[in-house]
């Protein structure tokens, strides 16, 4: 095996798979160079593949794995811990040209997709079939490959979970050019180790994903959304587990802190239609969407759910327009761009058990207090997963607050990430407080599928030695 740097990488993939699919990473263009993670600079690969077929990506790695060149698979980019930014003697795989959704499997609920399908393409071809994936990460760009490669939640998976409770089965090839299949289109299986879940999640470092099996719903066509002002973070809090306990089952349970609400609202020209006196006394606020097939059936969860929310201690409980809660749902979603326009430092998505936001977010104030932080946030309030906003410019103090404030997620019982994954960005806090015997084994995992080790290295373990 040839040593990295010491081989024409355009070159080799020109004699891999036809011409016009390879450029050299400057001549590709910059939106190859980066993912939308904050605190890490672009990198400028040495080439840019866009494979059309199953068979040229089996080619391209079986070429790059041969001599040691590294490989970073990309989807649209929308990722936000620097899982996509490439290696500068690397190859960057991107699905640009692997867009196809190759089948709507309406009997068994199901489609088949290549990577570079987005959201929004699914989507578009699912609405008229009154069918929906319920994937939805915040970021319709976002494309499918992308989603599975890192385990992609966002607000609705209170109700229906994350990307890896909706992928059926995959095909993916391995470094070597070795295509698997794992899984297919059935709901169940025992049949030796799930090589699916395993790679569902695994940010490129295994396999690279070229087509998957998605579980698809029937579309609900109602839908209400309620926002419920609290003058305390814990009455939020506390109001999460008795409202799931309900059995009314929201599609989205979210807080908005007073600050991200304010930024919405003045920012993005949100208006919500709560009175300024109420304003002036609620520090945190629940959003709360359902979603029902039968308009009758939905009127009513919306009146139990407003006398639950009353009785639970909120200051008073507001039925949104369609059109302030398509804004206000849309504004959230966009909470990251709104905290990077106000120049955040970093973004964080810690998971804590949903009876342990209040008592984290406490200590996480108490930290940022002390380390002479900013922090604002929102979080998907039903499963969880806090989602901050870091403004703290020196690096070193960053560095070490960002330590503890991972530690004190672990230390609730949750996890450095519970959507974006680790990448680049959150890998060094991962091994630095991780279990070693577990790292050590998900090494071994590595080793296993990825010998030489060529994919997106960096990502997961931090870059090699």
């Amino acid at each position: 095996m040839a040593e990295p740097g010491t081989v024409d990488v355009v070159e080799v993939l020109r004699g891999a798979v036809p011409e016009h699919l390879v450029r050299s990473g400057v001549d590709a263009g910059d939106d190859f160079h980066h993912d939308e993670a904050l605190g890490i600079e672009p990198v400028v690969p040495a080439a840019v593949v866009t494979p059309e077929t199953e068979e040229q990506v089996a080619a391209v790695l079986a070429a790059c794995d041969a001599r040691g060149i590294p490989v970073t698979a990309r989807g649209s980019g929308t990722g936000l811990s620097g899982a996509a930014i490439p290696r500068p003697d690397g190859v960057v795989v991107a699905f640009d040209r692997m867009a196809e959704i190759i089948e709507i499997d309406e009997d068994n609920l199901v489609a088949v997709v290549q990577p570079g399908v987005t959201l929004d393409q699914l989507d578009q071809a699912l609405a008229p079939r009154g069918l929906v994936y319920p994937v939805f990460p915040g970021e319709y760009s976002a494309s499918l490959g992308g989603n599975v490669a890192t385990n992609a939640g966002g607000m609705r998976a209170v109700k229906y979970g994350v990307t890896r409770h909706q992928v059926l089965g995959l095909r993916a090839v391995l470094p070597s050019g070795e295509v698997v299949t794992t899984g297919g289109r059935f709901v169940k299986g025992s049949t030796g180790y799930d090589l699916t879940q395993l790679i569902v999640g695994s940010e490129g470092t295994l396999a690279v994903v070229t087509q998957a099996i998605l579980k698809l719903y029937p579309r609900p066509e109602h839908r209400a959304t309620v926002l419920a002002p609290f003058t305390t973070l814990d009455q939020v809090t506390g109001a999460v587990p008795a409202i799931v306990k309900s059995g009314i089952g929201p599609m989205i349970l979210e807080y908005i802190d007073m600050l991200t609400m304010s930024g919405i609202e003045n920012t993005l020209g949100v208006e919500v239609g709560v009175p300024e006196d109420i304003k002036a006394t609620a520090l945190a606020y629940l959003v709360v969407q359902l979603e029902d097939r039968h308009e009758d059936r939905l009127e009513h969860d919306i009146q139990a759910l407003a006398e639950l929310i009353a009785g639970l201690g909120a200051i008073d409980v507001y039925v949104l327009p369609s059109n302030a809660a398509t804004q206000l749902i849309e504004a959230r979603e966009k909470a990251f761009w709104l905290a990077k326009g106000a120049g955040a430092d970093d973004i964080v998505d810690v998971v804590v058990p949903r009876t342990s936001i209040d008592s984290f977010l406490t200590a996480v104030s108490e930290l940022a207090r002390a380390r002479g932080t900013f922090i604002a946030g929102c979080g998907h309030a039903g499963d969880g997963n806090v989602h901050l906003s870091v403004f703290q410019p020196d690096p070193d103090v960053r560095y070490e607050m960002m330590l503890e404030l991972f530690r004190l997620g672990m230390d609730h019982g949750g996890a450095i990430s519970g959507e974006h994954g680790l990448g680049r960005t959150k890998a060094k806090y991962w091994i630095e407080l991780e279990d070693p015997a577990k790292v050590a084994l998900m090494r071994r995992i590595k080793a296993a599928f990825d010998p030489n080790g060529i994919l997106n290295p960096g990502a997961l373990f931090g870059e090699p030695a």
